[in-house]
């Protein structure tokens, strides 16, 4: 007789689309605790601009794999998919159930569809040298490399389409064709709002960021980090940074800021839309208005 696998239950969808509320709900409903799946709320003091859950939300229910490093590390999902592992299988041996939340689609692809990529050491050489290319330029040659990870990179994210040109160089096959059998009984449930609604939700978040003081965390940010790649690559952070620097007004950058949310939420839909396993909108648990 076949053992039966872990249960652990995954909440995705795009920004916005009300991950936190749930994902809290859900988790005191079944005795569960949180682990955060995005890569950016993995970053001390990035909190504002990821619209990171709360401490209060935190002391709760607990939640992993948030405020682990610093923003000078480049933090890999293969590494966070090896840690991740770990506090999943620490919840489940205490008895509770492990609620995986967030959007990036990377980090569930290792952790959960259980993709056994080799390690990659990082190839400083190569990124040097992929540095002096436009992203236009680089983009359209990974496509040609790898399109399906294509497809889950903004064409303007340099770092991440070096880093996959990065992997396809070193890989024999393609990141889709790397899996293997899950190590968990998993249940996918999809966040969603209808498009307008989605954007509505996203402008009134980008609205509430500015009030509650997204320029001074960004000033701190700089003040402490400098203008490292993790910072001035991270939506909420790069558009502040504009506004500073005088490049944008505060309109234009609050405009920008929700463009590219918005932008970056349709690759988020695009990604978790390819698993089949996906349930949209289900009700374990009332989704917030």
């Amino acid at each position: 007789m076949e053992k039966q696998k872990p249960r652990v239950i995954a909440v995705v969808g795009p920004t916005a689309s009300g991950k936190t509320d749930y994902a809290l709900a859900l988790a005191e409903k079944i005795s569960g605790e949180i682990v955060s799946a995005d890569s950016r709320l993995i970053y001390k003091g990035f909190d504002i601009g990821t619209a990171k859950p709360t401490i209060e939300e935190r002391k709760s229910i607990p939640h992993y794999m948030i405020d682990i490093v610093e923003p000078e590390v480049d933090y890999s999902a293969g590494l966070y998919a090896d840690e991740a592992a770990g506090v999943i299988d620490n919840i489940i041996e205490r008895g509770r159930v492990p609620v995986v939340v967030g959007g990036t689609g990377l980090y569930f692809r290792l952790l959960l569809e259980n993709y056994d990529v080799p390690k990659v050491e990082p190839d400083y050489e190569l990124r040097t040298k992929l540095m002096e290319y436009p992203a236009e330029e680089l983009y359209s040659k990974l496509r040609s490399k790898d399109p399906k990870r294509a497809e889950e990179i903004d064409p303007n994210d340099k770092k991440k389409i070096i880093r996959a040109l990065e992997l396809s160089e070193h890989l024999e096959k393609p990141l889709s064709e790397y899996k293997k059998e899950p190590l968990y009984d998993v249940e996918w449930i999809g966040l969603n709002f209808e498009r307008s609604i989605l954007y509505e939700r996203i402008n009134r978040r980008v609205d509430l960021m500015v009030e509650i003081g997204l320029i001074d965390e960004t000033k701190s940010l700089l003040a402490k980090h400098g203008r490292i790649k993790n910072l001035v690559c991270t939506i909420g952070y790069q558009e502040m940074i504009a506004y500073l620097d005088g490049i944008l007004t505060l309109e234009e950058a609050k405009d920008k800021l929700k463009q590219n949310t918005r932008n970056y939420a349709k690759r988020q839909l695009t990604w978790f839309r390819k698993n089949k396993a996906v349930k949209w909108n289900i009700e374990p648990v009332k989704l917030k208005k």
